[in-house]
Formats: C-alpha cells, sequence, structure tokens
C-alpha cells in the first residue's frame, strides 16, 4: 500500500467540487505527492502524524523519549511505538506537548511504557501509511491496525482488534519527553464510555518575575465501545473511578470480536473540561471517521492546491510535502467558542480572530511569514493579533510563545518584522498604533542585553553572552522599526532605530574581514577563532562568525562596502561556501548542519546567503549555488531535510526557492531572483494567478539568460510582492550557461554603493 494513499471516498468526494480544483489530475497529485515522512529522519524533527491546517491537535505516534533527535515524539529509525498523542511541535529544536496519549492493546494489561517489558509494540515502515490528515499503522505485537485523523481541536481514533477476551486502550498522562516537567494530571471516569480530565506540565516556558502561566490541557474522551476502567497512579493499580496526581494512567478494559473496529474520539483545550466536550461535540458529533478524514483532507487539499507547480514527480513530492510543512504550524489556541487561556492566567475572547501560538519567530520571520502573505493574508493578520494579545497580557511581544507561556528562546524581536511586513503589504486589520508602540517597548526593554546596546551604541561580548548573534539580529528588527516610523511620521523615533539598525558595523573587524566580539573597551575579541560556537560562553547563537559574517539583510550593500568593494565581497562568498566544513570550537551545536564549506543550510541564519550574489551582478553564482543546495540538501527520504524543519521555515525556504525567488529581506516587499526547480509555478491569490515559467529548464539548464515580465522583458534581479498579488506572469529563460546581467537593476539596500 503506498505511503501517499488517498482513499477513493476522498477522490469521489473531490471530483464533486470543482470549484475548487480545476483538474482531476490535481485531486490525485496534490495529496498525493505530500510524503510526511520526509524529515522523520536524521535531524528534521518532524511528525509523521495526523493534523489539520494550523489545528490545534496534532496526532501522531510516539516511538521513544532518546534524546534530542526524537523532539517531535517520532523518529524514523525507531522500531516501537508507545502510543499516540494529541499535540507535537513540528521541526522544532526542543521537546514538549506530547500530551494524552492513547495505546491500544491486547492480553495482560501493562501500566509502564518501558521498552521490553511495558505496552510499547514492535511496528514496521512497510506497515506504515501517511498522508495529509491520516496515519495508519499495524502494532505488530498485539495484531491490532491503528489509524488517525484530527478535526481543529479533536483527535479521532479508529482501532481494528483480533479476537480477545483482554482488549484494552491505555491513556497514559505522565508520557512526556522530560518527565520531570509534568506538574499535575488528573481523570474521571463519567461512565462507560466517557473520560475527562486535566494534565498541567511545565514545558519549557520560562519562569519570569511576574509572568508566567503552566501548560494546562484539558480532556474529553467518548469511546464507541462500552469499557470497564482501571486507574494507575505511579503504576500501581486503585480501584477508583478518579485520580489526581503526576503519574496517573487508566486501563480501559473490553472483550472484542475478530476484525472489530473500537473509535475513540477525544477533544482538548486550553481552558476547561467543559470546553473540550464541546469541541468534540461540534466537530465531531457522530462515530464515521471516514467522513472526518474526507474534511480534513478536502481542507488540505484547498491549501496545498493554492500553488500548483509542474514538475517531475520526485520534486513534486519535496515540493508538497515543504508546503505541506508550512502550513502545520502555528497552532490555533482557541476554543470553538473562542475562549482561550492568556498568558496572564486568565480566560479570554478571541472574538475578532484566530488566536495562535507555536510561534518560532526566529526560524519563520524569514520565510514562513512572508509565504503566508501571499498564500493566507487573513492568517498573517491573525498572527499579529495574536501578537497584540501577549502584549496586552505579558507586557512584551512574542519571542517563542507556546501554549500559554513565553519560552524567551532564541534571540531578537522578530515579532518587528512580522508586523511589518505585513503592514507594507496592506494586511492592516489590527491596531497599527498598538502594534508600532508593542515594537517600541519590546526594543526598549532593559532584558536580553537591550540595556547594554542602548548604554554603548553595541552589545560587549564582556557584558552580555551570546553578544554578535543578538546584536546583529536586533539591528535588522530596528531597521524595520525605523521604516514603519518613517511612515507615520515618526522622525525622531526613525533617526533612532536607523542609528541601531546600522551599527552592525561596529562588529566587522576589518583584520579578518569577519564579524567579531567587541569589548566594553572597544576592543575586538582575541585571540579569534571564526569557527567556533557553542552554547556556552560565545558571541554566537547557533552559528559561528562564517555563518553570522554576512547577516545584515536590510543593507547588503553597506556589507558590500565593509569588505571593500564588489569583487572583494564576492571573494568573500566564495570562501564561505569552500573554506573547510570541520569546525575548531569545541561543544559545536548540532544544528550547525547541511554544510557546503562554512555556509550551514541545516539552520537558518544561513538561508538567505546564496541570493546575496545579485547584490553584486553575479545572479549565475547565486543560481549555481542554490542548486546544489536543491538538489543535495532536500530529497524525498526521511532524512531528506538537511536541519530541523522549525515550524517550517527549512520548507519555506524550498517552497519560494523552488519557485525561483526569496525574501532576502523579509520586510522589504521584494523578492530576489535565484533559479527554478519547476518549470512552472502557479501561485493562486485573490481570484488572480501569478505564474512561473522556466523555459528549458533540465539538470544542465540550471541558469537564467533572459526575463521576461507579463511578457516583456525584465532587467531587475528581483520582483515586487505587488507583482505576485496582482498575478501576471514571470518568464525565466534557461540555459546551461549564465546569462549576461550587466547593468541590471539590483537589489535595494539601505546603502549606497561606496565610492572610491
Amino acid at each position: 500500500m503506498t505511503r501517499y494513499i488517498i482513499s477513493l471516498l476522498l477522490i469521489s468526494f473531490l471530483m464533486g467540487c470543482s470549484a475548487i480544483v480545476n483538474s482531476q489530475e490535481n485531486y490525485e497529485d496534490v495529496l498525493g505527492f505530500v510524503n510526511p515522512f520526509i524529515g522523520t529522519g536524521s535531524h528534521g524533527h518532524t511528525f509523521p502524524g495526523a493534523a489539520y491546517p494550523s489545528g490545534m491537535v496534532q496526532l501522531s505516534p510516539d516511538t521513544g523519549l532518546e534524546g534530542w533527535d526524537w523532539c517531535s515524539g517520532y523518529h524514523y529509525s525507531d522500531s516501537s511505538i508507545i502510543g499516540f498523542s494529541h499535540t507535537h511541535l513540528s521541526g522544532t529544536g526542543r521537546s514538549d506537548l506530547m500530551d494524552v496519549m492513547l495505546m491500544p492493546t491486547v492480553d495482560k494489561a501493562k501500566s509502564t511504557s518501558k521498552r521490553g517489558e511495558g505496552y510499547r509494540s514492535r511496528f514496521s515502515h512497510d506497515e506504515e501509511v501517511a498522508s495529509p490528515g491520516y496515519y495508519k499503522v499495524k502494532l505488530k505485537d498485539y495484531d491490532i491496525t491503528a489509524e488517525l485523523t484530527a478535526s481543529p481541536h479533536c483527535g479521532f481514533h479508529r482501532y481494528t482488534f483480533p479476537a480477545s477476551k483482554e482488549s484494552h486502550i491505555v491513556l497514559d498522562l505522565f508520557h512526556h519527553y522530560a518527565t520531570d516537567s509534568v506538574q499535575v494530571t488528573s481523570l474521571n471516569v463519567v461512565d462507560s464510555s466517557t473520560i475527562t480530565g486535566e494534565r498541567k506540565t511545565k514545558g519549557w516556558g520560562e519562569p519570569g518575575e511576574k509572568y508566567w502561566v503552566d501548560q494546562k490541557l484539558f480532556f474529553a474522551i467518548k469511546v464507541s465501545k462500552p469499557f470497564n476502567a482501571t486507574i494507575a497512579v505511579d503504576d500501581r493499580f486503585i480501584g477508583d473511578k478518579k485520580a489526581t496526581g503526576r503519574n496517573v494512567k487508566a486501563i480501559l478494559n473490553f472483550e472484542t470480536s475478530k476484525n472489530e473496529m473500537v473509535l475513540v474520539k477525544v477533544g482538548i483545550s486550553p481552558v476547561s473540561v467543559e470546553n473540550a466536550l464541546e469541541n468534540l461535540s461540534s466537530e465531531i458529533p457522530h462515530w464515521d471517521f471516514n467522513e472526518i478524514l474526507t474534511q480534513t483532507q478536502l481542507k488540505w487539499q484547498q491549501e496545498l492546491s493554492k500553488i500548483s507547480i509542474n514538475a517531475p514527480d520526485k520534486t513534486k513530492t519535496i515540493f508538497y510535502t515543504a508546503l505541506y510543512h508550512c502550513l502545520i504550524a502555528p497552532y490555533l489556541f482557541n476554543d470553538v467558542n473562542k475562549e482561550y487561556t492568556g498568558f496572564d492566567g486568565k480566560t479570554h475572547q478571541a472574538d475578532s480572530f484566530k488566536n495562535y501560538t507555536a510561534l518560532s519567530l526566529w526560524d519563520t520571520f524569514r520565510a514562513l511569514n512572508p509565504l503566508l502573505t501571499i498564500l493566507d493574508p487573513g492568517k498573517a493578520n491573525d498572527i499579529i493579533q495574536s501578537m497584540l494579545t501577549q502584549y496586552d497580557q505579558y507586557g512584551l511581544l512574542p519571542v517563542w510563545p507556546l501554549w500559554s507561556s513565553e519560552t524567551n528562546c532564541m534571540i531578537g524581536y522578530h515579532s518587528v518584522p512580522i508586523i511589518v511586513d505585513a503592514y507594507f503589504k496592506g494586511i492592516r486589520n489590527f491596531d497599527v498604533a498598538k502594534a508600532y508602540q508593542a515594537m517600541k517597548h519590546s526594543a526598549m526593554q532593559d532584558a536580553f542585553g537591550i540595556k547594554e546596546l542602548k548604554q554603548f551604541g553595541y552589545i560587549p561580548y564582556d557584558q552580555y553572552n551570546k553578544s554578535v548573534s543578538t546584536a546583529l539580529e536586533y539591528c535588522y528588527d530596528d531597521w524595520c522599526i525605523a521604516q514603519m516610523a518613517k511612515d507615520l511620521g515618526q522622525k525622531e523615533d526613525y533617526e533612532y532605530f536607523m542609528k541601531r539598525a546600522m551599527s552592525y558595523s561596529t562588529y566587522f573587524d576589518k583584520e579578518f574581514k569577519l564579524m567579531n566580539g567587541v569589548s566594553s573597551a572597544g576592543t575586538f575579541r582575541r585571540p579569534f577563532d571564526p569557527f567556533f560556537s557553542s552554547y556556552g560562553q560565545s558571541d554566537w547563537v547557533e552559528g559561528n562568525s562564517w555563518q553570522y559574517s554576512f547577516f545584515a539583510p536590510h543593507d547588503i550593500q553597506g556589507l558590500i562596502n565593509l569588505y571593500g568593494n564588489g569583487k572583494q565581497f564576492e571573494n568573500a562568498l566564495d570562501s564561505l561556501f569552500s573554506v573547510s566544513s570541520s569546525l575548531s570550537g569545541k561543544n559545536v551545536p548540532i544544528d550547525i548542519s547541511g554544510l557546503i564549506g562554512q555556509y550551514a543550510h541545516g539552520n537558518e541564519p544561513s538561508h538567505h546567503v546564496a541570493y546575496l550574489y545579485n547584490y553584486i551582478g553575479k545572479p549565475y553564482k547565486a543560481q549555481k549555488k542554490l542548486h546544489q543546495i536543491m538538489t543535495t540538501l532536500y530529497s524525498d527520504q526521511p532524512d531528506g531535510l538537511s536541519g530541523n524543519d522549525d515550524c517550517g521555515q527549512m520548507s519555506a525556504w524550498y517552497v519560494f526557492s523552488a519557485m525561483g525567488f526569496y525574501p532576502v529581506n523579509p520586510a522589504e516587499g521584494i523578492y530576489v531572483l535565484g533559479t527554478p526547480m519547476v518549470a512552472s509555478a502557479g501561485i493562486h491569490v485573490n481570484n488572480k494567478v501569478f505564474t512561473m515559467k522556466a523555459t528549458g529548464l533540465s539538470d544542465k539548464n540550471i541558469y537564467i539568460r533572459s526575463i521576461k515580465l507579463n511578457g516583456k522583458a525584465y532587467n531587475k534581479l528581483y520582483i515586487t510582492h505587488r507583482d505576485i498579488m496582482e498575478g501576471g506572469s514571470l518568464e525565466l529563460i534557461m540555459s546551461p550557461e549564465p546569462g549576461n546581467f550587466t547593468g541590471a537593476d539590483l537589489p535595494p539596500s539601505a546603502s549606497q554603493v561606496k565610492t572610491e
């Protein structure tokens, strides 16, 4: 059975929906070319289970809690399944969630999941199927087939049992990557078909002086077959129907006949059991598994069909799986009745927007959020509304919010470019004045090195750890604030934040022609090792000097001027891609992966770098490197991502790049040209279609010889957001030899070309 299964039921349903897609080919191709197993191997950290686009539930198998590569709960290298939990992070470098795990079993009931003695079961990838909104696996030890699908707030399980007088479903509330983060759990056996309860965990949210809320999840479970429940606390069975503690489990017991299907519906809520029950009754009021599956896959069909491509099957699989991963997160974080738990621990109402969580902003501001401004401006606006509610409740804009906690993971205040990007693209259905004040407030706080930045005009390495990476990210965010200040007529703010934005040059060490730490005395760090990177004392975060020396996306021309001229900048870029990939520093983060020289595609600071050749009029070098990255660092296999997918950023890079352009400066409203991997792409927006056609594209014809926009010769190395949103056509005429773009308009920068 193919992993890319699409049921005949789904196809027949979709064939009646001609308003959604124009051809039967699309019914089969779009879902059929999504392989959720891509990224579940190596360090991709994705999961293969059932999810609804940006839904609250991600119902997926958990195979282990062994270490970093099990961040999503599942790793392709594993051969046994612990159970199926209802919340998962997609592609992140930290692990959390995995709430409310269920596992069907037969024979003697067990209350532990330990390898060799617990209720986990062996499985084979040959008997495993995944497609958008659907997952299926055979549990070898029990001869049980498990099928999963999901609605926005609910998970739906279908278990096909063998004949057994001792059939069970284990409910494990203690299951978690870090069990010490489980604070308290409780359950209540309401009747012979219903269980409700609560799960409170610490997660990786950071306790602050004033604002910190435990992750609370409430659940309601309905089972199609009456059961007799046994409850275990600390793995010891008790006789009660209610229990509270850290390690609480329930065993649901019943008899089954051969091939008997037992269905389980699970509603979750961040607010209350009552809301979980309401979510369940609203979204799955019946026991028709196929109907929910069809509705969910139809929704995936609608979302994935916003981009249609013409490419070889392998490329289609990589592309549509990447687009699928782009649309899993962020996660819906309000119930059907619009209630949600805020960062102040209180219940709030999201009346005029959808509230979202799991915003991996350090990653996604680069490409994922700009992609949403094209494909789903409404969601882009709702994300900003969600950010502003956090500002109201927490006092600052989000950094990396998860559930109702702020993790403060990573660096920068990257809510800012997302807001500014949307603002200049005309997405403004939010309180603009409040958003501007929130950006300023986050940029003027005294934490996270900003106090030192305000005091010195830069961040000294002897005053604040991770100084250079942090400062360079701030420079970009400050440029974004300055642009909005200018547009709003805030002249003093514009001048102040532009001065901070241009302070990136402070860290440029002319002796090495690389970025370097600067002390409070104004001297560069010596000795200096440009390869060094560490999670401990270091000037860097998930990178080193090589990777961060090209990060000033608002002012690439200014970077070029620091190097001297275009030729010297070209030599520096060439060196980045050619110097040894071995790292001399100790404790090198595993995030630095996907290496081509010191270019590290497996992590975000490098994502824009190959496009920088365009800024010196050498687009053919960008095209050659981009083709290498797309053909060697992405594949259709489980290890097909060279690093963490990070809530869709790694995938968004590919979606843009495969169509031939990328937002180097995400808040500028332009897309720098690269080289396409698809023969054509149609972006369906606002009842219009923007078409990219790569005439003559082949494995050898990777260079752009000439460009046409809307049928006319075009001599710019970028296109605008308006070009896309107004529809029209971009034609890239491909060649085996580099094209001549002497005199072409280069992408804009804050600085002008340096004159001698």
